[in-house]
């Protein structure tokens, strides 16, 4: 962690001596996350924005057959669905945490020998059961397909064929539970060049424009590149991938099927970008924060097992079945791999 000026410093003058695409390289080979900055207009000429700019914002792809199956006679919209939740950081987990907010049970599948920010997965986790499994042990794998067997969704965002490598693709996701509704995340796409490589939302937005873009428009106290104040291509893209799941259960119900759902980060940037930027004289009235009174009115709080937690409710307002979580946040790996009774 670069928390000490210090540190940063150092990290400055070493890039700073660098050629930035070839720094881009070297820490791709190095099995790292880093992009140089471009211009949007950089990016347009690049192979793999080509290659995003073939695909829809999201894609459900059926991938087996299967009988219909209908949803429960709950009280809620996703009441009985089980959702595997194999995800990291924040795209991903604000996707599993909308199923919860809408009655599914959400089990997150993580492992104490992988990195964790740790107090992000209280925000993220939301509804949620929380377990431990290394995926290098033959024992975890076979528990792991033990709860692919009896559950309804899969969501996993690591790099394209990880989990294929070890036994959970999609297609064989598909033959181990028929109807299984696959949900996958990555962050350039699963074509083009750029298809294995590894990257998360601010990534995106350096390398496709958007922090030069937004340097323009919104300066920094010194100048030069930006991001968004907000994580705003993690935050829709967890969105749109807990709608591509519901849609895809839609369809499961009616017609039966295994259905793939395929988003990545950078094809949620290239729509995000595509909506226009507002005229800047519509900005100059907008306050830069929300008040305490605006917060608090958005707010609830929560008892944990690691104490009272004051957190942002459920954005969505439903009027016949509205969102709420079963369960509180948990520190990770704090239940065991298993199922609740339905």
């Amino acid at each position: 962690m670069l928390g000490v000026p210090e540190d940063r410093e150092a990290v400055r003058k070493a890039v700073a001596k660098w050629d930035a695409l070839e720094l881009e390289e070297a820490i791709i080979n190095a099995r790292g996350a880093g992009g140089m900055v471009r211009t949007m207009e950089e990016w347009a000429k690049h192979p793999q924005a080509a290659a995003i700019a073939s695909l829809p914002l999201m894609e459900i792809v059926k991938i087996g057959a299967s009988a219909p199956e209908k949803l429960a006679d709950g009280d809620r919209p996703l009441s009985g669905i089980r959702v595997l939740d194999l995800t990291r950081v924040l795209a991903g987990p604000t996707c599993a945490r909308t199923l919860a907010e809408h009655g599914a049970d959400v089990l997150k599948i993580t492992a104490a020998h992988l990195p964790s920010l740790g107090h992000q997965e209280y925000d993220t986790g939301h509804g949620k059961l929380s377990a431990h499994l290394d995926l290098r042990e033959p024992k975890a794998v076979e528990t792991l397909r033990g709860l692919v067997r009896e559950g309804d969704v899969f969501s996993q965002g690591y790099r394209p064929g990880t989990l294929g490598d070890r036994g959970f693709s999609p297609e064989t996701l598909a033959t181990l539970r028929p109807g299984i509704v696959v949900v996958s995340l990555c962050a350039f796409g699963h074509v083009g060049p750029w298809a294995s490589r590894r990257g998360f939302d601010t990534v995106v937005q350096t390398v496709s424009g958007i922090t030069h873009r937004q340097g323009q428009l919104f300066p920094g106290a010194t100048p030069g590149p930006q991001f968004y104040p907000v994580s705003a291509i993690d935050y829709l893209t967890g969105y749109l991938m807990a709608f591509g799941a519901m849609v895809a259960l839609g369809r499961r119900a009616r017609e039966g099927g295994s259905w793939l759902v395929r988003i990545s980060l950078a094809q949620t940037g290239r729509w995000l970008v595509g909506r226009g930027e507002v005229p800047e004289g519509r900005l100059k009235d907008i306050p830069k924060e929300f008040t305490p009174s605006e917060i608090e009115r958005w707010s609830m709080t929560t008892d944990t097992p690691v104490g009272r937690l004051h957190h942002l409710a459920p954005v969505v307002r439903l009027s016949e079945t509205p969102p709420r979580w079963a369960r509180p946040s948990v520190p990770l790996g704090y239940n065991e791999p298993a199922w609740p009774a339905r």
